[in-house]
């Protein structure tokens, strides 16, 4: 009897279809929002401006600039400031909207030698290999390899 109050007094309480329906709308549309994501280290055109080659150590690159990215793998002469801006709209793949490396390269002594930026401009398409180094050795099953030891040591004493 109550529920036949509230139906004809308009009281009316929202259906499980409705609010299901509300409830993926709302996560939905929240999904498709624009994320703009900022990673690495773009340092200021005006600290790369004072950059001086024969004036400024390692410290003051340090100092000025903060740590580096990357340092190159066989000799550590080259320093790499590495930032990218990208752009993910909802489960697609990121667009990568902007991307500078600034390299610092220095002499035997530590002092800045010379410097050089790269953008989207001066970017390369790389298609990496897909092949795979073989293993030598045996296709275990995953019950051999549990007990595959079983009776192989022996106890010396």
């Amino acid at each position: 009897m109550n529920a036949m109050n509230d139906r004809r007094s308009g009281n009316r309480l929202p259906s499980l279809g409705v609010c299901l329906m509300l409830t993926f709308a709302t996560i939905g549309l929240s999904a498709c929002g624009n994320d703009v994501q900022l990673r690495g280290n773009t340092p200021d055109p005006e600290d790369i401006a004072g950059i001086k080659p024969g004036q400024h150590s390692r410290q003051d690159i340090v100092d000025l600039l903060g740590s580096p990215s990357a340092v190159s793998t066989f000799e550590d002469r080259k320093w790499y400031y590495i930032g990218q801006k990208t752009q993910e709209i909802a489960f697609l793949k990121p667009e990568v909207l902007d991307r500078n490396v600034l390299v610092i390269t220095f002499d035997e002594t530590g002092l800045v030698e010379g410097t050089r930026s790269y953008d989207m401009a001066d970017a390369q398409e790389i298609n990496p290999v897909s092949r795979t180094t073989p293993t030598e050795g045996r296709d275990l099953t995953l019950v051999q390899q549990l007990f595959g030891n079983i009776g192989q040591f022996s106890s010396s004493e």
